[in-house]
């Protein structure tokens, strides 16, 4: 019962932080492996959709498929973690709430707002521009990049990676743009 209550709350990120901090190591250590999440979309897409172009002919076994597990099992802990920790809002700062209610966000009932995450919301301008546009760009961002947030902040980081460090100095420096220039018009 005590391994149940402590699964069924939130870590607090001194305990969470430093285990995906030696989960990195642990990784280069045991098979030279760099910890990452947007290659499983690559992997999967070579391992589903054999394709003639050049990006999807690889090893994707060998190469990925140490991983895929890795998001199977994500995945699947999300929804035991859902189930466990039953839905609930998320936690926001005063300062947030005011700043999301200024843009027209009033329902903080679950982990994504409905105003922005829906079926409904999705057919509208906004919507289209906040979840295709933005998932299209971030999509490209990462192909770009050569990985994602998780892949660079936390694996090319620790590996002292200065294409990683450039990487992540432009997710924030893009985060930041997106927040105080491009929300405001599109609210």
């Amino acid at each position: 019962m005590i391994v149940l209550d402590f699964l069924s709350r939130p870590w607090a990120w001194y305990v969470a932080g430093p285990l995906i901090g030696l989960f990195v190591p642990a990784l280069l250590l045991l098979g030279n492996k760099q910890f990452g999440f947007s290659s499983n979309l690559r992997h999967l897409c070579a391992a589903c959709l054999p394709s003639s172009a050049e990006y999807f002919r690889y090893d994707w076994r060998r190469t990925g498929g140490w991983n895929l597990p890795f998001l199977l099992g994500t995945l699947l802990g999300r929804l035991v973690g859902g189930r466990l920790l039953g839905p609930s809002a998320v936690a926001l700062s005063a300062r947030a709430h005011a700043d999301l209610t200024a843009l027209g966000v009033h329902d903080f009932s679950g982990l994504a707002p409905a105003e922005l995450f829906s079926w409904a919301a999705l057919l509208t301008f906004r919507g289209l521009v906040t979840v295709v546009l933005g998932g299209f760009l971030v999509g490209f961002g990462t192909a770009y990049a050569g990985g994602c947030t998780s892949g660079h902040a936390i694996s090319g980081l620790a590996d002292f990676q200065p294409p990683s460090l450039v990487a992540v100095l432009g997710f924030f420096a893009g985060g930041l743009v997106a927040t105080h220039l491009l929300l405001p018009l599109l609210f």
